[in-house]
C-alpha cells in the first residue's frame, strides 16, 4: 500500500477523524474520557450506549436532523455532540432546539410521568462565539470552555438536567508544558494532532496511548484511506475558502471603512468559495463512488450535486459503509430536505 499523506495522524476536525474517534463503538472509551473532562462528576459515565440519532424529533423534518455523536449513559443521562467548523446564524437557538429532541423522545412513551433525563450538548468550535454588546465580548476573550445551564435572577442553579458545554479552539494557545488538567490535553489534540510526529510525552498516558494508535494513518485499510482523504480535502478546501472569504473582506472593509463592509464581503467571499470548494469535493466523491458502486445511476448523480460541501465531507466518511446502490440512495435520502 503507498502511504499519500504527508501526517502520520488523522485531523480530528475532519468528518471522518472526528467520527473515527469519538462515535463508534469500538472506540468509545475516547468519548467516555472526553465527556467526562468535561461534565460534572455527578454526571459522570461509567459506560455508554451510541444511539441513531435519526430517529430523533417528533416531525419527520426533525427526524433529517443529523448529529455528529448521539449516546446515551447508563443511567440514562443524553449526550449530543457536534463539531462545527464555521459560525452559523442562530447558532445558540439551534443548540437550544437541538438539545430538545432527546426530551421530546420522552413524550412519546406512554407511561411517561414527566421526568425528563440528563441531556448535554457537547459543542466542539473551529470558531469563536459572537458575543455582544462589545463589553461581554472582552470579558469572554480569555475563556475557551463555556459551561450553559439554567438559573434564576439571582445566579443559583434552577436546572441541572439541561447543560450546554461549548469548546472555542481558536482560542486555545497552550504549549505541550502548559498542559495541566485532562481537558487542556484533549483541546491540544483537536488543534495539534496532524502537526504531531510522535507521541510527545505530556501525552503518554493510557486513554491517549490508545487515542495515537486507532489515529495513526498508516494503520488504515485502502479504502479507508481514501475515505479520509476526501474529508481531509473538503476541511482544506473549506479552510481556504474562510482564510480568502476573511482576507477579501478585509480588503473590502478598509476600503470602504465601514464594518458592514467586513460582515457583507465575507459573506460573499464564504458564499463563493464554499461553491467552488463544493464541485471539487464532488469531482472526488464520484470517482471514489465509482470504484464501490458502478455505474452510478443518473437520478442518484443528480442527487449528489444538490449536497453542500458539508454533506459532500460526511458522504465521504460514509463511503465505507456502501456496498450497493441501494445503501447509497438510502443516506441520500436521510440527508436530502424533502
Amino acid at each position: 500500500m503507498v502511504f499519500r499523506f504527508k501526517e502520520r495522524y488523522i485531523n480530528l476536525l475532519t468528518d471522518f477523524g472526528f467520527k473515527r474517534v469519538f462515535g463508534t463503538e469500538a472506540n468509545k472509551q475516547f468519548t467516555i474520557a472526553f465527556l467526562n473532562t468535561l461534565l460534572p462528576e455527578h454526571h459522570h459515565i461509567q459506560d455508554l450506549t451510541f444511539k441513531n440519532s435519526e430517529n430523533l424529533g417528533l416531525t419527520p423534518l426533525d427526524r433529517r436532523t443529523i448529529f455528529d455523536v448521539f449516546c446515551e449513559g447508563t443511567n440514562g443521562e443524553q449526550f449530543i455532540v457536534e463539531m462545527q467548523r464555521t459560525r452559523q446564524a442562530f447558532f445558540k437557538d439551534r443548540s437550544l432546539f437541538y438539545a430538545t429532541f432527546p426530551l421530546q423522545e420522552q413524550s412519546t412513551r406512554g407511561d411517561w410521568d414527566y421526568q425528563l433525563p440528563p441531556v448535554y450538548s457537547v459543542a466542539v468550535l473551529d470558531f469563536v462565539i459572537n458575543y455582544s454588546p462589545p463589553e461581554l465580548k472582552q470579558k469572554k476573550q480569555q475563556t475557551w470552555i463555556h459551561r450553559v445551564e439554567l438559573k434564576d435572577q439571582d445566579g443559583d442553579r434552577f436546572y441541572d438536567k439541561l447543560g450546554f458545554i461549548y469548546l472555542e479552539l481558536p482560542k486555545f494557545e497552550k504549549t505541550l508544558e502548559q498542559l495541566y488538567s485532562q481537558a487542556d490535553k484533549w483541546i491540544y489534540l483537536f488543534r495539534h494532532l496532524p502537526e504531531l510526529g510522535d507521541q510527545p510525552l505530556p501525552l503518554v498516558e493510557p486513554i491517549f496511548n490508545d487515542l495515537f494508535e486507532v489515529a495513526e494513518i498508516a494503520r488504515f485499510s485502502n479504502d479507508e484511506q481514501d475515505s479520509y482523504q476526501a474529508t481531509l480535502k473538503a476541511y482544506r478546501d473549506f479552510q481556504n475558502v474562510v482564510n480568502t472569504a476573511i482576507q477579501e473582506a478585509e480588503v473590502k472593509a478598509e476600503k470602504k471603512g465601514l464594518e458592514k463592509g467586513l460582515e457583507k464581503g465575507l459573506e460573499e467571499g464564504l458564499e463563493r468559495g464554499l461553491e467552488e470548494g463544493a464541485e471539487r469535493e464532488r469531482s472526488l466523491i464520484l470517482t471514489l463512488l465509482a470504484q464501490r458502486i458502478d455505474p452510478l445511476p443518473d437520478d442518484v448523480r443528480t442527487q449528489l450535486q444538490s449536497l453542500a460541501l458539508d454533506e459532500l465531507e460526511s458522504l465521504a466518511a460514509a463511503l465505507l459503509s456502501f456496498n450497493h446502490i441501494d445503501d447509497l440512495r438510502q443516506w441520500l435520502d436521510d440527508h436530502l430536505s424533502s
